[in-house]
């Protein structure tokens, strides 16, 4: 029987969210506008890395080591990234957006590798957890941070701090969760293959189209703050195509994964 764990994560979490808005709304304390940032961007990010604990079968990796991915892979990601980003604006003024998917999917790649590296989880399912949770945890963190912009920007407009925490939450899976989890699959999968760590003409190509996905998608999305929110429709729809392949992409790297788990011995 299925426990649906991940489903009430989900369910709680949207109404310890609506309490807290309501809450806000009703008292005007501005004391609960850091827990609203904080559930509405950790609530998706959270549900979907325990729904694939769920869904990978007789996977290796506890729950310490996702929990290390989530915190330290998403913290060290956000930090790495935001640095070596701000820097490259500073040596030439502008910061191509391929430039930042390159920076960004390397960022998130540190915890992952450092896991794959030690060899303890050895198959395709234990790397693209770890990676999904690494990204999960980077998403958390880059969209409190755009939460926190907007609604300084929109003088505490709740409408628009709403708009972006559903926006970047429900497509979440579908960004970073996808771009991570492919290279992670990948990583893992030719390790396999190799008996030993590689990084071949694969491994590189996956990264490549993460990076290539990631540009897409903050080309499309402007600001960043959702799938093109405030753009033009044509811009929405290829902002949801974008994550459309990119999510089709890792389920099919899941569903690979879960069957070679099952057929092992």
């Amino acid at each position: 029987m299925i426990k649906r764990r991940w489903l009430q994560i989900f369910v709680s979490g949207l109404v310890l969210l609506y309490l807290l808005e309501n809450a806000l709304v009703r008292t005007g304390n501005p004391n609960y506008v850091p827990s609203v940032i904080m559930i509405g961007a950790f609530l998706v990010p959270v549900s979907f890395t325990a729904y694939l604990y769920e869904r990978m079968p007789d996977w290796e990796v506890p729950f310490p080591a996702l929990a290390v991915c989530f915190l330290w892979g998403g913290v060290l990601g956000t930090v790495l990234a935001g640095v070596f980003e701000y820097r490259v604006l500073l040596s030439l003024g502008f910061l191509p957006l391929l430039g930042v998917g390159l920076i960004e999917e390397a960022a998130k790649l540190v915890v992952p590798v450092v896991f794959y590296l030690m060899g303890r989880y050895r198959s395709e399912a234990d790397g693209i957890v770890l990676g999904v949770a690494t990204a999960m945890g980077f998403a958390a963190l880059e969209t409190m941070g755009y939460a926190f912009v907007i609604l300084l920007k929109s003088g505490g407009n709740l409408t628009a701090l709403n708009t972006v925490l559903l926006a970047r939450g429900i497509l979440s899976p579908a960004g970073h969760a996808a771009w991570t989890g492919l290279v992670c699959a990948t990583l893992w999968r030719e390790r396999i293959a190799a008996g030993r760590p590689v990084v071949n003409g694969r491994v590189v190509g996956a990264f490549v189209v993460a990076v290539v996905l990631h540009a897409l998608w903050d080309t499309f999305n402007g600001a960043g703050l959702g799938p093109a929110v405030y753009g033009w429709p044509v811009l929405r729809l290829l902002g949801l195509l974008v994550a459309l392949v990119s999510f089709s992409l890792l389920i099919r790297r899941v569903r690979e994964a879960s069957a070679d788990k099952r057929s092992s011995p």
